[in-house]
Order: C-alpha cells, then structure tokens, then sequence
C-alpha cells in the first residue's frame, strides 16, 4: 500500500526500513536521471545518487516541508553531484558573449535527437559547461547563483553556458546531419 508523504516521512524520521525502500522506490528513478545530467557516465551518476540517498536518510528530520519532499530531495542530489564535480570543475577562460558563433540549429534538427541522445550530448560537454547548463538551463538557477553556488564570477557563469550552448548546437547539427542522412 502507497502511503502519504507525511506517512513516508515520519517513518523515515524512525528509521523505519519499509518507509525507506519506498521512498527511495518512489523517487530514485527521476533522481537518477538528474544525476546523470551532471555525470560523465552512469557508474558515476548511481556514486551520487546512492550519496545523496544517504544524505536524505540522515536529514530527514530536518525537512521543513517548505517545499515538497521531491523538491528537497532533488536539491539534495543536485548538491551532491556539485561535490562529486567540484574537483575536477574546470571552466574554460571567460570569452565575450559576442565572440560566440551563433549557430542555427532548426526545430527539425532537435526533433531527430532522441531525450537519449541528448543526455549523451550534455554529458559529453566540457564538465564547467556540463554543470553550468544543467543548473541555468535545466534547473532553472539563475547566473548569480550558479556563480555563488561554484565560487566563480556571473560573468564566467554566463561565458560557460554560451560555450555549453555552441557545442550543443555543433553536436545537434552533427547528429541531424547524420539521422538525415541515414534516412535517404
């Protein structure tokens, strides 16, 4: 039986085992796919997903609901996997935003990238560029807190995602041209 999120809650407060697997069942899956947004590979996204459940566990009762349980769980998971980066973060030297090729990228060409392709895509992006898209453009995070969260300038912030956005745009035409082509 599917129990309430108080219901979860309180029980994960107890230590209760049950209450545990389900949480963990109920959200593990989406929380993966967050993790792989900022991993390089899956190894390392289930490292931060299996981190960041214990972190759960052990915090729990210091949920506010001020926020739903999903919420507060997925910025557990997006921490976690900022730590896991931190050490390896390397963010390419600030470019003027002018200096950024602005490649046209049709609504065709993004139709024939599969929701798989694209999480490759971005995960084969430089790991500043990586981190920084998927907190601005997928997060919802704005420049002056990603620059908070990463100790870098906003202007960084933004030269790391124009960068992101290029070589997105560069690897979408790549892959369109190649899905077009294998259709004709």
């Amino acid at each position: 039986m599917k129990s309430s999120e108080a219901q979860l809650i309180k029980g994960c407060c107890q230590g209760d085992r049950e209450s545990q697997r389900e949480l963990y069942q109920r959200y593990s899956a989406g929380m993966l796919m967050v993790s792989i947004r900022f991993s390089k590979n899956r190894e390392d996204a289930e490292d931060i997903l299996q981190e960041a459940f214990i972190k759960v566990f052990k915090n729990i009762k210091d949920f506010k609901q001020q926020s739903t349980l999903g919420y507060w769980i997925k910025r557990i998971v997006v921490n976690t996997a900022l730590n896991f980066q931190r050490g390896k973060l390397y963010l390419f030297p600030m470019v003027e935003l002018d200096d950024q090729s602005n490649i046209p990228v049709s609504d065709q060409a993004l139709a024939n990238c599969s929701l798989q392709e694209l999480t490759k895509m971005i995960q084969s992006l430089p790991d500043g560029c990586q981190v920084i898209f998927n907190l601005y453009a997928i997060e919802g995070y704005k420049h002056s807190e990603i620059a908070k969260m990463l100790k870098v300038s906003e202007g960084t912030s933004k030269s790391q995602y124009a960068r992101a956005k290029n070589l997105l745009k560069q690897m979408i035409s790549r892959a369109s041209n190649i899905n077009y082509e294998k259709y004709q």
